[in-house]
């Protein structure tokens, strides 16, 4: 019997930054389950062959999951997701009773329903500050009753320590069956003769995009790029790291994509130029990166049925504008032939609420020793390196809008309330 790779499930699974880090771990993520049409698109293209069940988890089941992926009855080794906790947010009001947290709740029956080996629980790192540490307990102890151990010296990880160049701190909560060992927490990424990849190191070898006025119209363009650093050959795919292994895609080396181009006014610009590094812009609030530093957080803004809110983009380090889509995916570890809706709204919202994808793989590789993948029993899981070159999903999900996303996916289009735009 040939081994397999392992199998896993992502809840609230946006447009996949956890699926590709699981994957790049050695997971197959057979289903993934995310409510928004537009995400759904973007990651269905990305991952075109496995499933995504367009729809909430509140009117998900464990058996849909199974019956409508190729799952059926086998093992799943791990359920992962970051259920949204807005009422945990540092950022919002906190309130510990607010009905946006019960989707904390169908992650863990959803779980209970799988029954994986493992599972995985992201989080803001506001969900650990003061009062909310009883909701924590609370979540510990669902689990506790259900058969499922909690590590319950859970950790704040920040993507910065897992060669992501950005701050950028999540809780994890690890999860394991009464009767399998509970992973450990990834150690920190030391990296020979520097510190980790620098904001300069993602952003060096891309086309400057002042160049190509048509990505006033469009996100992508044919173009030659600069000399990579170490950290972007990786994203480019010219260098493949050993402890990748995900299925290769095939895309095109010199196409850029994610670049539309954003107009400031003059004044914007004369502002921007004008900021140190490291520094806020006192007008738009806006953070100038330093080349030498780390990223802020990349935050997604509030959804359409919050005011559509765009989040403050930070300015590119050595050129007067905010940063692109693409920009914003290598600095959160995405690499180049990962897609994303070409509205630049969608586009950061779909990077600022994802987990980076090295962050998630760093997780993921702990889970994959605790399966004890070196055992010569054929019914156990294994690494393998992937063979060949998989096909990206139909390039017209790419462009859907929200109503045409719906119909594709045979959803209300009203599932996420309409965007309003301000007159």
């Amino acid at each position: 019997m040939a081994k397999k790779r392992p199998i896993a499930v992502d809840l609230f699974a946006g447009a996949g930054g956890m699926t590709l880090g699981f994957e790049q771990a050695g997971f197959d993520v057979l289903a993934s389950v995310e409510i928004d049409p537009i995400h759904c698109a973007i990651h269905k293209f990305n991952f075109p062959f496995w499933t995504v069940l367009c729809k909430s988890v509140e009117e998900t089941t464990g058996k849909e999951i199974r019956n409508s992926s190729k799952i059926a009855n086998q093992e799943i080794d791990v359920v992962f997701g970051g259920p949204p906790c807005q009422g945990f947010s540092l950022m919002g009001k906190r309130s510990f009773d607010d009905p946006r947290n019960s989707l904390v709740f169908h992650f863990i029956r959803l779980v209970v329903e799988l029954q994986p080996k493992f599972f995985v629980l992201e989080n803001v790192k506001g969900m650990t500050v003061g009062k909310h540490k009883e909701f924590i307990a609370e979540i510990i102890s669902q689990f506790s009753e259900s058969g499922y151990q909690v590590d319950a010296n859970y950790q704040v990880l920040n993507a910065a320590n897992y060669g992501v160049p950005q701050n950028r701190e999540r809780l994890f909560l690890l999860g394991a069956r009464e009767n399998i060992e509970l992973p450990k927490y990834p150690e920190k990424i030391t990296f020979p003769n520097q510190t980790s990849p620098t904001v300069w190191d993602a952003l060096q070898d891309l086309p400057e995009i002042e160049n190509y006025p048509e990505l006033y119209q469009q996100d992508w363009i044919l173009s030659e790029f600069g000399k990579p650093s170490d950290y972007a050959k990786k994203l480019r795919n010219l260098v493949t790291a050993k402890n990748n292994y995900s299925y290769k895609r095939q895309y095109d080396l010199n196409l850029l994509t994610s670049s539309l181009r954003t107009k400031h006014s003059p004044e914007s610009m004369d502002r921007f130029a004008s900021t140190p590094h490291g520094k806020i812009e006192s007008i738009s609030r806006f953070h100038k990166l330093d080349p030498d530093g780390l990223c802020n957080t990349l935050r997604a803004g509030t959804p359409s049925n919050k005011g559509a809110f765009t989040s403050p983009r930070p300015i590119h380090p050595f050129i007067p504008r905010c940063i692109t889509v693409r920009e914003a995916a290598r600095l959160h570890s995405y690499p180049d032939w990962f897609r994303f809706h070409p509205t630049k709204w969608h586009g950061f919202r779909q990077i600022g609420n994802s987990v980076p994808p090295l962050l998630a793989q760093a997780v993921a590789e702990e889970i994959i020793k605790v399966l004890d993948i070196k055992s010569s029993d054929s019914a156990k899981v294994t690494k393998t390196i992937p063979q060949g070159i998989k096909d990206l999903g139909d390039i017209s999900l790419l462009t859907l809008d929200m109503s045409a996303a719906a119909k594709y996916f045979g959803v209300n289009p009203h599932v996420i309330e309409p965007r309003t735009r301000k007159k």
